[in-house]
C-alpha cells in the first residue's frame, strides 16, 4: 500500500460518548466551537454512521442481527481509524463520564502512538484514583485537561503550533493498521461520493456492498 499524504492539523477527529441525545449534544458543541474557530472536524455521529439506525435498517433488509451487528461493526471500526490516521491531523478528546467512553479511549491511544496533537477536554470530576484520571489516559495529553468547552479550540491552536509532527507513512504501520485504514478508505470514498451522511438508507446499501459476507446465490 503506497505512503498517504500527511492530513492537515487544521482538520480535527472529535472523540467522546455518543450513547445519549446529551452526549451527542455536547459533542456537536465542541464540533461547533472549533469551526467557527476555523477548523475542519469529523464528527462521528454527524460525519460517520451511527451504529443502532444502520443495524435496524440492514435487519429490515432480512440480514440476521449477529451477521448485520458484525460486518456493521467492521465497517465503523474501519472508517473511524481511516479517518484518525489519514484525515484528521489533531484529535480532540471528551473525557466526561463515570468512566471514559472506551472507544473514544481506543482514539485517543491511537492518535498518541501516531505522534498527532491532542487535548483532552473534561469538566465531570467523576474519577477513580483520588480525583485523579488514570495516569494511562492522562499521560496521553502530558497530564493536562482543559475544564471549559469554550477554550477547547484556543488550547489546540497553542498544541499545535510547537508540535513536531513524525515523518511516518502508510507503510511503516502494521499490516493490520494498513487494511483498516485501506478498507475504510473505500467506505469514505463511497459515503462522499454518494452524500450519504446522515442518510440510513444509503449507508445501509454502502456497509452491504463493501462489508456484508458474500452468500453464493
Amino acid at each position: 500500500m503506497s505512503n498517504i499524504a500527511a492530513p492537515s492539523l487544521q482538520h480535527v477527529y472529535c472523540a467522546g460518548p455518543l450513547f445519549n441525545q446529551a452526549e451527542r449534544d455536547e459533542m456537536s458543541q465542541i464540533a461547533e466551537l472549533l469551526c467557527a474557530a476555523g477548523f475542519e472536524v469529523y464528527l462521528p455521529h454527524r460525519d460517520g454512521m451511527e451504529f443502532r439506525p444502520v443495524l435496524n435498517e440492514l435487519v429490515a433488509r432480512g440480514w440476521p442481527i449477529n451477521t448485520a451487528g458484525g460486518f456493521l461493526h467492521a465497517a465503523i471500526f474501519a472508517l473511524d481509524v481511516y479517518q484518525l490516521v489519514a484525515e484528521c491531523g489533531s484529535v480532540v478528546w471528551n473525557l466526561n463520564g463515570r468512566v471514559p467512553d472506551e472507544g473514544a479511549v481506543s482514539e485517543a491511544a491511537m492518535a498518541w502512538m501516531l505522534g498527532k496533537p491532542m487535548v483532552a477536554y473534561k469538566d465531570d470530576f467523576r474519577t477513580l484514583i483520588s480525583s485523579r484520571d488514570n495516569p494511562l489516559l492522562a499521560g496521553l495529553v502530558d497530564f493536562e485537561v482543559v475544564t471549559a468547552k469554550e477554550v477547547i479550540p484556543d488550547a489546540l491552536c497553542k498544541v499545535i503550533e510547537t508540535w513536531e509532527t513524525p515523518a511516518r507513512g502508510l507503510d511503516s504501520l502494521p499490516p493490520a493498521v494498513q487494511r483498516a485504514v485501506g478498507q475504510g478508505g473505500l467506505l469514505w470514498a463511497a459515503i462522499q461520493e454518494q452524500a450519504a451522511q446522515g442518510d440510513t438508507l444509503i449507508l445501509a446499501e454502502v456497509v452491504t456492498e463493501l462489508f456484508a459476507p458474500k452468500i453464493a446465490a
